[in-house]
């Protein structure tokens, strides 16, 4: 297209098509090339234009959240718009520029340094991206389907923070307060913490407690739809009115109908037993916090600390590289065990081993969740099938993370399967899933 072409006045499927198609190359030249397409920029500014919808839906530089706050119509449009739906004739025009516009604010980022306003801005931007796939802010990355996606926006995060200069932000109250806490940040505070004091360690302890207590709150309310706990047959009722089974009592004793008075005469009550099991079980967490492992480590360290909080579960907390830490005396406190790693460095999963076994007092009631990639000595095989031998439900675990995103050795991967205990690769759901069946 020259740079005095403009899009068709006509209207009609021809001419809509053709107007999507500037709006779409806008787009990907914009995304793809640093140099501005005049011709293209010429012909969109038209189409918006004649479509009603503000000029500024074409300036990358103006936000959407932005957009919808001078515009308020936008909100309703926006919600679901990337959804599949039916749409009436002659919407998909309009519906093109809306797209373009989360597209380009998303996925297109630029090069160069990044303030703690810009991040935000992004932020706010993926989550009407998010809106706009027919979900809420940040359950994308939690959606079963949606994996990919999740994947890619948790790298355009990641990046962004890593183009930030996070120790001077820190150090300034102000521009500390504009910081959202997410998996990304959390990264780059835990591996920066050492480098750290005064205002700037403050600030990012409070964004790491911060996060701890979201992730926190979410976990918690998955481990809780199920009680731990269960019933123990060998323990006869309490005859007591509260454990009075009505339905089998009434079932029972049918026999004992009369007609003549229309009455049950009851000979005989049954009772609910509500016993469980008084013996502890005891779940033993090892985390690979090496620099692949950092969602599993945050996510984890706060999983075990809400089923510590659990009655009748004895929790064990190691975490190890190349070198082994039990973290157990901490383990009711993510924030302290987290403060106490140290992300990144190699992985020599025998050192944790050697702490993991004189933990296991009881087999056959000792759960072993082990999280790693299991890019690891191939020795440690042996100690899996010894551990698994031994009556210990063991649990090898690739991916704890938000987008379900794992890379597991595929030697380990068939040997654990082999084993008989495949590796969980997913979302932390399948976790809890997990441990709520052998708690429970």
């Amino acid at each position: 297209m020259s740079e005095s072409e403009t899009p068709p006045a006509a209207t009609g499927p021809d001419a809509d098509q053709n107007r999507r198609e500037v709006l779409y190359w806008r787009l990907l030249s914009r995304l793809f090339s640093p140099d501005e397409q005049p011709a293209l920029e010429t012909a969109s500014v038209a189409i918006v234009d004649d479509l009603g919808l503000p000029p500024a839906l074409l300036d990358p530089g103006v936000s959407v959240d932005n957009l919808v706050q001078r515009f308020p119509d936008l909100d309703a449009e926006l919600r679901g718009l990337m959804t599949e739906q039916e749409h009436e004739a002659g919407d998909e025009v309009r519906r093109a520029a809306l797209v373009s516009k989360l597209l380009l604010n998303v996925f297109s980022t630029g090069t160069g340094n990044v303030t703690a306003g810009q991040l935000e801005s992004w932020k706010q931007d993926a989550a009407w991206f998010e809106r706009g796939m027919g979900c809420e802010p940040g359950e994308l990355r939690r959606r079963p389907g949606d994996e990919e996606v999740a994947a890619v926006l948790a790298g355009i995060e990641g990046d962004l923070v890593k183009r930030m200069h996070l120790r001077e932000v820190l150090a300034d109250p102000n521009l500390a307060r504009q910081l959202t806490p997410s998996m990304s940040l959390i990264e780059q505070l835990l591996r920066d913490k050492s480098n750290l004091s005064g205002v700037a360690l403050a600030n990012a302890k409070a964004l790491i407690r911060r996060f701890v207590d979201e992730v926190a709150e979410v976990l918690r309310t998955q481990v809780e739809k199920t009680s731990v706990g269960v019933i123990d047959r060998s323990v006869p009722p309490k005859r007591v009115f509260r454990n009075l089974d009505i339905e089998r009592t009434i079932w029972k004793n049918l026999t004992n109908w009369s007609p003549e008075d229309q009455r049950l005469y009851v000979d005989r009550l049954f009772y609910k037993q509500t016993a469980r099991r008084t013996t502890p079980a005891r779940l033993i967490v090892v985390v690979d916090q090496s620099g692949s492992m950092v969602d599993a480590m945050v996510n984890c360290t706060i999983l075990a600390s809400i089923f510590a909080g659990l009655p009748k579960v004895d929790v064990h907390l190691i975490a190890y590289d190349t070198r082994a830490l039990d973290l157990t005396p901490w383990v009711h406190d993510p924030f302290e065990v987290l403060l106490r790693t140290t992300l990144g460095g190699g992985t020599d999963g025998t050192a944790a081993m050697a702490l993991a076994r004189p933990k296991i007092a009881d087999p056959r009631n000792t759960v072993m969740v082990w999280i790693s990639d299991f890019y690891d000595n191939r020795s440690l095989i042996n100690d899996f099938e010894a551990v698994h031998r031994s009556g210990v439900k063991y649990i090898p675990v690739g991916s704890v993370n938000s987008s379900g995103q794992a890379s597991v050795d595929p030697w380990y991967r068939q040997k654990l399967k082999d084993l008989g205990t495949p590796v969980i690769s997913g979302h932390i759901r399948k976790l809890v899933f997990e441990l709520k069946n052998f708690l429970t």
